[in-house]
């Protein structure tokens, strides 16, 4: 097993995982939150997702799949006030997560299309790639391998804060 193939498996489980946690769910039971100011399932999927598309284009060097197949487009109208175009979720308040509002099949179309762009980068990767230095503002600098395992365990503990809220939903 190649790196490359190592992580189009990690990512790939993430795919798997949030549609466990959002297949057959309203848009109600997405957009629920335990508690105010809690995450909801609509939430941590639509970030985890922005999460990978942002940081992985940008490795990649390529357009977000948010703007070019026009997913901004098609979910930010059901979000209302406070969320902006470029936002990936990161610093959100109460009201800018409890704004996010989305159908499962939007979530998981954008989730596929930004798996297959990052699939696709990946495959394209070799061992020795993963050396370079993408990101000179941490110390020590950051890796594209590291960067690359960071949005996997980003995307694994967003994923598995959404089983958890599928359930308590199905409780």
């Amino acid at each position: 097993m190649t790196p490359s193939d190592l992580l189009t498996d990690a990512f790939s489980r993430s795919l798997e995982s949030v549609t466990a946690a959002v297949e057959g769910l309203t848009d109600d039971q997405l957009a629920w939150q335990p508690s105010p100011g809690a995450n909801s399932i609509a939430w941590l999927v639509w970030h985890l997702t922005r999460v990978q598309d942002d940081h992985v284009a940008d490795v990649a060097g390529t357009p977000q799949v948010w703007e070019a197949q026009g997913f901004a487009d098609r979910l930010l109208p059901g979000f209302g006030a406070g969320v902006e175009r470029a936002d990936t979720g990161y610093g959100h308040t109460a009201e800018q997560v409890a704004a996010v509002r989305a159908s499962a099949a939007d979530l998981l179309a954008y989730l596929s299309a930004v798996t297959e762009a990052t699939t696709a980068f990946l495959a394209t990767l070799s061992p020795a790639d993963l050396d370079a230095v993408v990101d000179t503002r941490w110390d020590p600098p950051v890796t594209l391998g590291v960067r690359l395992v960071s949005v996997v365990d980003d995307d694994a503990q967003h994923a598995g804060q959404a089983g958890y809220l599928r359930g308590l939903l199905d409780a």
